[in-house]
């Protein structure tokens, strides 16, 4: 059996001399690959956790063993927060509050948000009418995706309440956030807990109303797991999962577009050109967004550079053997999309931004290369919904916007999900 490789002191000083140049976890990341293969163990003091990467080591984790591994880690944040949400959730518990909750994200269901998608956007974008200083695309993309989710699959006006739970709402993703928690699984941690309590009452509020209102026959995912006869408690983990994942990876990929965008204006300008002869100033319908192929290669060579889920954790249940390596039970194992998504062995250019990657003529990679939404059985529940929400927002903006980057110089951030920080200014200009 071999020995999974650790990193010596010269890789681990390159290591650290990327992580002081790039201010990211990630370009350490980058250099154990390169130095020490596909499987490595991370060298961090009280977590020794095992990184596999690549199509090989997805599909492993993924679906060739998924059966001995288990998503649910008591003591980790997420799990504390969301208690019972499907995303913390194995087996039959998992198979059934997926099988309550797919109906509103099914494929067949999405046309009927394309109007409230655009709408939601298109409230954010009035305030951008008059404005002469740069924007902070990471703030109005927040507030498009929380008052889009809310409005789909909550059925409320979150217009109302964003003001008020805007800061319960950053506190909350914090506490989910890597940390010190990582190495120091009791560290106290407080200042947390008022946050959470605020969207816990939120929550509550919506669902005690809801049950007053008879909600039978409505299409929502709130009147759907009322209707299903989830106790209040079990609702409140299935809307807090959706409420914080759902919102927080579209924020992170419209941002990282929007980025990309202002950043590349010839890519910029061959979007707006597919947009305009698609829609015209019209807003999008299903039909139009099957038209927008390239807009479609933009957002997937986002997800492809900066995937909002850019890490997946799993603990070993029984002992496995990865590629002649021994992975004992009980031991963490960390898929990389990121690295798997970069990694030169599979994309050419791989550190570019080249949309024209994901053209029909143009030949894929193996599977289980892109996975920005996982993979497997376990995939996203939310992906169909995500994809398309990222159009309807990102050719609403493209129809309406020229943008130009604003600086300053942007960085990748390792929160809830992968975020470009501190912010993303952005120069809008309406078009004429």
């Amino acid at each position: 059996m071999i020995e999974i490789p650790r990193p010596n002191n010269r890789t681990s000083l390159r290591a650290l001399q990327a992580f002081r140049q790039e201010r990211s976890l990630l370009a350490a990341l980058e250099v154990f690959h390169y130095d020490l293969g596909d499987v490595f163990r991370l060298p961090l003091p009280g977590f020794n956790p095992v990184m596999v990467v690549g199509p090989e080591a997805n599909h492993f984790v993924l679906v060739e063993e998924r059966n001995d591994f288990r998503w649910r880690v008591e003591q980790d944040p997420i799990t504390r927060l969301l208690r019972h949400g499907i995303l913390v959730e194995d087996g039959d518990s998992h198979d059934a509050l997926r099988s309550q909750i797919a109906p509103v994200l099914h494929r067949r269901v999405l046309p009927q948000y394309i109007e409230i998608m655009g709408y939601c956007t298109d409230q954010v974008l009035e305030a951008w009418q008059a404005t002469t200083t740069p924007v902070d695309m990471l703030v109005e993309m927040r507030q498009i995706a929380l008052l889009i989710l809310t409005k789909t699959l909550f059925s409320e006006d979150f217009r109302l309440e964003i003001d008020r739970l805007w800061h319960a709402i950053l506190g909350t993703l914090r506490y989910i956030s890597p940390g010190a928690w990582v190495l120091w699984r009791d560290i106290p941690r407080p200042g947390y807990q008022a946050a959470i309590q605020q969207l816990d009452d939120y929550l509550h509020c919506i669902i005690t109303m809801r049950r007053m209102s008879s909600p039978d026959g409505e299409d929502n995912l709130l009147s759907l797991l009322i209707a299903a006869g989830l106790s209040d408690a079990l609702i409140r983990d299935q809307l807090l999962t959706m409420f914080i994942a759902g919102h927080d990876t579209s924020t992170a990929l419209l941002s990282w577009a929007l980025y990309l965008l202002s950043s590349h204006p010839h890519i910029m300008a061959q979007a707006q050109a597919e947009i305009d002869s698609v829609l015209g100033p019209a807003p999008p319908s299903m039909t139009d967004l099957g038209k927008l192929r390239y807009l479609e290669q933009v957002i997937n060579e986002t997800l492809r550079l900066f995937p909002p889920i850019h890490l997946g954790s799993r603990e070993a249940k029984v002992d496995l053997i990865f590629q002649g390596y021994r992975i004992p039970a009980g031991t963490r194992v960390l898929y990389s999309i990121y690295l798997t998504h970069r990694d030169p062995k599979v994309w050419s250019e791989s550190a570019a931004f080249i949309p024209e990657r994901f053209a029909s003529e143009v030949a894929r990679p193996s599977p289980y290369s892109f996975l920005p939404f996982g993979g497997g059985p376990r995939n996203c529940i939310g992906t169909a919904f995500a994809q398309i929400e990222a159009k309807v927002v990102l050719a609403r903006i493209l129809q309406k916007f020229d943008l130009q980057f604003a600086g300053p110089a942007v960085r990748m951030h390792m929160g809830a999900t992968l975020e470009p920080q501190p912010r993303v200014l952005v120069n809008v200009k309406r078009r004429c």
